[in-house]
């Protein structure tokens, strides 16, 4: 399982519609084969920053995902809307991996 942190700083004009303008490519990437999980997060400290969680089954999905026709067309629809840069953080996290797993420090119930 490979999972993906991406922030997205967004422009202050855009922070307020950037997850409306990207809903049919969030949809797209949700329905991809190998997808787990594609998760927008809004930071509440910075209202102009958005972080994105993503897992895929393994490598071989996450190298479909960027190959998906529909992947290149929603960078260049964020690009207008970015204040700067995106920051990525990639983990693999091996075989065998499908999902979350159990908070250890914080069990209820």
């Amino acid at each position: 399982m490979i999972v993906i942190t991406v922030r997205f700083p967004v422009k202050p004009e855009y922070a307020d519609t950037f997850l409306d303008e990207l809903r049919e490519d969030t949809e797209a990437v949700r329905a991809e084969p190998g997808c787990l999980w594609y998760l927008w997060a809004r930071n509440a400290e910075d209202p102009n920053e958005y972080v994105l969680t993503e897992g895929f089954a393994d490598a071989d999905a996450g190298a479909a995902h960027v190959a998906a026709p529909h992947f290149r067309p929603g960078l260049e629809k964020m690009r207008p809307m970015l204040a700067a840069t995106p920051k990525i953080i990639f983990s693999d996290l091996g075989s065998g991996r499908t999902g979350w797993d159990p908070m250890g420090e914080l069990q209820i119930g």
